[in-house]
């Protein structure tokens, strides 16, 4: 081997870290300067704001990006060469010369995708392999077969780096694989970001590494766009979001949203657990139809009959609102005025809290046409005897009436998303009595929101809407007093001018030379400098540049209805296993999903090879599967480790895998145990340092899980307990989740699939 090849290596290695010193330095000095030299006016800070953030930015990508920053090199036949690394770093050259090559950049593709039939100009293809700042290994291949030169760093088995990389320990987090991509996962990163695409494969396919490299490279590619709009990655639970949660950020991206379904309401975030079959109901789209069903009902009409209407008992009168006014006694707000005021504000097609005001003001109008004929009738018939004038003070002191807008509010009351689902929870209308005895809890049972109800809030929110007007007539009245205190500065500027030489030609611009009071005032507005990211978080309505969906088999049609309205422009990556659909809710099928939404404008590309499950665990799985669905086909995996799963029968459930635990667990690496929620108790209780009922750790040597906490997670062993009391899809998770070894302990029946 070539001694000088891997010293060279080294020393560019030593050479990038310094000048990544120098940069982080740089950004340090420059953080530190703006903080000790901007001066007190609000320019001032909003200017010292700006460069903190952004340099504070660049620290953090220059941070997150340092381990492993360079992994590849390119080697092109014209004689160019680059260096590959999972952040771009440039010398501070006039040129601005690269050092490393971003790993999205286009120049960057043959590292990926190059072969032998395909070179794509390369002839030479070489993987670093680093810990810290230390070269520990380099693997070459060679693309132009007519080239004879060597290094001696040639391996005969060109996936050398790509087996290394899966038999490594795993340490309770997702790495990104920015270092092995293969050739049909960098397809699916770079397709086009318009439009929905659909990923599918099963398990150990990369689906999820592909989702989030996806976002990097969106983000890389339409950096203008989605910087400002964002990006949401929506997960199926907190523990997966943790698990993910440092691959974008090693790769120099931290304007990523993730969030589960459960969190995207802003104040709400799900605690609850729903009864059996209650999200299933939740879930379903005509949900959509029984809420606003649910509205409609609390846009009522008057229905009790007045006290003492009459003296023929015979005759039934019009159902009417009796309103006490302090000066003109009572006031009748009758069904047909109630009627003719709900149609009109009904006929706007506004939400309910926006549509109030017209309903409010059609019965204002008529209590106070009501009130004009009662006071200015003429007892001979003549035109009515109020002008104008007292015409108008009657509608004022009407509509400022205490007694008035009570009975408004008893009609068409003001609602908020909270307060209407919750009512709705507590006795659910327009739904069969099972269903609605499913779903029924009541105000005060202390469960919280569950992650069925968020979309339901979701959907409330759009059919209330949010009357603003109190809010933007107080931003205007703030905005006018800006302006004015604005004008009042530069007033005093124009009276501080000496008037001595009225007659010359001013030397100076004075500063309403410069400036106007508007324009100044917008200056000393405060700037909102949080984050894309930070800002959708609070704000329901806002709109997603891209949006990311993990486990998309899993959602609700509601929850897709909540999804699709932080997306208007559909620019959706979707990516999932139907054979996994676990949550009782799930729609099943991407056509199902998408076509109410879409039509046929999506794409769906699959993923065939299984990266993380060797082929011995994946024949057991595959077989449980294909007990309940003969046609069933597993991905193919791509490695075989000889050691085939084990099976144990027990009389003591808890000490058996205790037993198993401690046998098993690796030196390095993680151990999950996979058992129905019922059994978590008495688990935990034999497995030190192990508890039950809450978000597991992933970095601790042992996890407890259910399957549907394990999904998208993987761990060097598994043992998978009780197989028999889990769902199909369920165990087909759990099967799924080892890298190296699985096992398996029962006390009773086995699943057909798995050998006793």
């Amino acid at each position: 081997m070539s001694i000088e090849e891997f010293r060279n290596e080294q020393q560019f290695i030593t050479a990038l870290y310094e000048h990544l010193d120098e940069l982080r330095c740089q950004a340090e000095r420059a953080v530190r300067g703006a903080l000790a030299d901007a001066g007190t006016g609000l320019q001032a800070r909003l200017e010292r704001d700006v460069l903190v953030t952004e340099q504070s930015g660049m620290l953090s990508a220059l941070n997150q990006g340092e381990n492993g920053l360079c992994f590849g090199r390119l080697e092109f036949s014209d004689g160019r060469d680059h260096h590959i690394g999972r952040i771009g770093i440039r010398q501070d050259d006039a040129e601005r010369t690269p050092l490393v090559v971003d790993w999205r950049a286009e120049v960057a593709r043959p590292f990926y995708l190059a072969t032998g039939h395909y070179p794509m100009g390369l002839r030479r293809r070489r993987h670093i392999t680093t810990r810290g700042r230390e070269v520990t290994a380099l693997h070459d291949e060679i693309l132009d077969l007519a080239d004879t030169e060597r290094t001696g760093y040639e391996g005969a088995d060109a996936d050398a780096v790509l087996l290394a990389a899966l038999d490594a320990a795993r340490t309770g987090r997702m790495h990104d694989i920015v270092r092995t991509i293969q050739a049909e996962q960098d397809r699916i990163i770079r397709s086009p970001h318009r439009g929905v695409l659909v990923v599918e494969g099963g398990p150990g396919t990369g689906k999820t590494a592909v989702a989030l490299h996806r976002a990097a490279y969106l983000l890389y590619a339409h950096r203008e766009l989605l910087a400002k709009r964002g990006v949401l990655i929506v997960g199926p639970n907190p523990a997966f979001l943790g698990y993910i949660g440092e691959v974008l950020p090693a790769l120099g991206e931290t304007g990523v949203l993730l969030a589960t379904v459960g969190e995207l309401f802003p104040g709400v975030r799900a605690t609850g657990t729903d009864r059996p079959g209650a999200a299933a109901v939740k879930g379903r789209a005509e949900m959509a139809d029984v809420l606003a069903r649910v509205v409609g009902d609390r846009q009522s009409l008057p229905q009790d009959v007045p006290a003492g209407s009459g003296e023929d008992s015979s005759v039934v009168p019009e159902p009417a609102l009796e309103i006490d006014h302090d000066d003109y006694g009572t006031l009748l707000l009758d069904r047909t005025m109630a009627h003719e005021a709900r149609d009109r504000a009904r006929a706007t097609g506004l939400p309910h809290n926006l549509a109030r005001p017209y309903f409010a003001f059609r019965v204002i109008d008529s209590l106070t046409e009501q009130l004009v004929d009662r006071l200015g009738a003429d007892p001979y018939g003549g035109p009515n005897l109020l002008g104008p004038d007292d015409v108008a003070q009657l509608g004022k002191e009407i509509a400022t009436s205490a007694e008035v807008h009570a009975a408004i509010d008893s009609l068409w009351p003001h609602l908020t998303p909270r307060q209407l689902i919750a009512d709705f929870l507590a006795d659910p209308t327009h739904l069969s009595p099972r269903d609605a005895e499913l779903i029924r809890r009541a105000k005060d049972a202390g469960t919280g929101w569950t992650t069925a109800d968020v979309p339901l809030l979701d959907e409330a929110a759009e059919l209330l809407g949010v009357d603003d007007s109190e809010r933007r007539v107080a931003e205007e009245r703030e905005r006018l007093e800006r302006i004015a205190y604005a004008q009042g500065v530069l007033d005093l500027s124009l009276g501080s001018e000496s008037y001595e030489f009225e007659d010359a030609e001013k030397e100076f611009l004075a500063a309403h030379d410069l400036i106007d009071a508007e324009r100044m005032a917008e200056r000393h507005e405060e700037a909102d400098h949080r984050s894309a990211a930070e800002r959708a978080a609070a704000d329901r309505t806002w709109a997603f540049g891209h949006v990311i969906v993990d486990e998309a088999q899993e959602l609700s049609a509601m929850a897709w209805r909540l999804l699709m309205r932080r997306c208007p422009t559909r620019s959706m990556t979707l990516v999932g296993d139907p054979a996994q659909t676990g949550d009782e809710a799930g729609c099943g099928s991407w056509r199902g999903i998408l076509e109410p939404y879409v039509g046929e404008r999506w794409e769906l590309v699959r993923l065939g090879v299984n990266y993380r499950t060797p082929a011995e665990i994946m024949d057991v799985a595959a077989a449980v599967l294909r007990a309940r669905h003969p046609g069933f086909e597993p991905p193919r995996s791509v490695r075989s480790t000889g050691v085939r799963p084990w099976v144990r029968e027990s009389g003591d459930l808890a000490r058996t895998v205790a037993e198993a635990v401690r046998e098993g667990t690796p030196r390095e690496g993680r151990l999950a145990v996979i058992a129905p929620r019922p059994l978590h108790g008495a688990l935990a209780a034999a497995l030190p340092g192990v508890r039950a009922g809450e978000e597991p750790d992933l970095t601790r040597d042992v996890v407890l899980l259910d399957p549907r906490q394990a999904k998208g997670l993987e761990f060097d062993t598994v043992i998978v307990v009780e197989p028999a009391d889990h769902e199909p899809s369920d165990l087909y998770v759990a099967l799924t989740r080892a890298t190296q070894t699985l096992g398996v302990v029962h006390t009773g029946r086995l699943p057909q699939g798995i050998p006793t």
